[in-house]
């Protein structure tokens, strides 16, 4: 039966801000996102990022891209991915930093697809994966790469599909495509992964345990609200929080941002800048 965190364990799952802390400590999230049909997808994530605490934020995207990117928000540094590879990730080993991989990725692009593959391997952060990435995953070779991710201890793994993806992933691995519930638990335990399952109510399992997030709202049902969470469960990690309580934590401040941009907006005209510039609302109700 799926718990239901309280706020106590809620704030309690928020890595404490250091006074003393640079950009960098406060923690470098790396965005991988925003094939040429979806550029605004790196965007939204990257800018969630940041809303969500990241110290540093950088994006590799297409290179058509990069201006968009840009021109969303100055403080993004952006760059192509043709000019980009893993090694930046490790630059600063001594410093706290997470990757999030696939919001606007074609998944039958084979550029998207190589960086989705690769990241399983070459990423040795914390890792989330998300939008066509996850369609790069749902094959038995995807698979076997992030068991082999997890034997390698490069780091640990979010998945966060919604529920056709999730229904992709478990019939890629022989999995009973079920209710979110059961689904949930099952692929992390497949994935050797943290699953949320996104949808009305969000279910987070990492196999063992499974969270329920009912809090959501109909506002969020709209094209680039999941590139945004994406982006606030990417900054938790980058900050340092244990995988699993940013999984749970990020969809919770997710969903109370969609309920207080509703509160301004009204449900039928929320747009994923609205929750984004919602975030610091979540956030106050979080930290009370």
């Amino acid at each position: 039966m799926a718990e239901h965190w309280s706020a106590q364990q809620l704030a309690g799952a928020l890595p404490p801000l250091n006074p003393l802390a640079n950009k960098y400590i406060r923690g470098h999230l790396h965005v991988v996102a925003g094939c040429s049909r979806y550029p605004g997808a790196a965007a939204l994530c990257a800018a969630a990022g940041q809303r969500a605490g990241a110290g540093y934020t950088s994006v590799a995207c297409s290179p058509e891209a990069v201006a968009l990117v840009r021109a969303f928000r100055p403080s993004l540094v952006a760059s192509s991915w043709d000019d980009w590879n893993w090694n930046a990730v490790a630059a600063a080993p001594r410093h706290p930093a997470a990757a999030v991989v696939g919001p606007g990725f074609d998944g039958e692009d084979d550029t998207c697809c190589r960086l989705a593959l690769e990241s399983l391997t070459e990423a040795a952060t914390p890792l989330l994966l998300d939008g066509g990435a996850l369609r790069a995953l749902a094959t038995p070779y995807g698979l076997a790469r992030a068991q082999a991710r997890g034997r390698a201890q490069r780091g640990p793994l979010v998945l966060t599909p919604h529920g056709g993806e999730a229904g992709a992933l478990a019939r890629a691995t022989g999995i009973d495509d079920a209710s979110p519930a059961e689904t949930a638990p099952a692929l992390a335990r497949a994935f050797g992964a943290i699953v949320a399952v996104k949808g009305p109510t969000t279910f987070i399992s990492d196999g063992q345990r499974l969270v329920e997030v009912n809090e959501g709202t109909a506002a969020l049902a709209k094209a680039g609200t999941g590139d945004v969470l994406a982006g606030i469960i990417g900054a938790l990690l980058a900050q340092g929080a244990e995988p699993f309580a940013a999984a749970v934590l990020g969809c919770t401040l997710h969903a109370w941002a969609g309920n207080s941009a509703a509160a301004s907006h009204g449900l039928r005209s929320v747009v994923p800048e609205d929750v984004i510039e919602a975030l610091p609302d979540a956030f106050k109700q979080l930290e009370g």
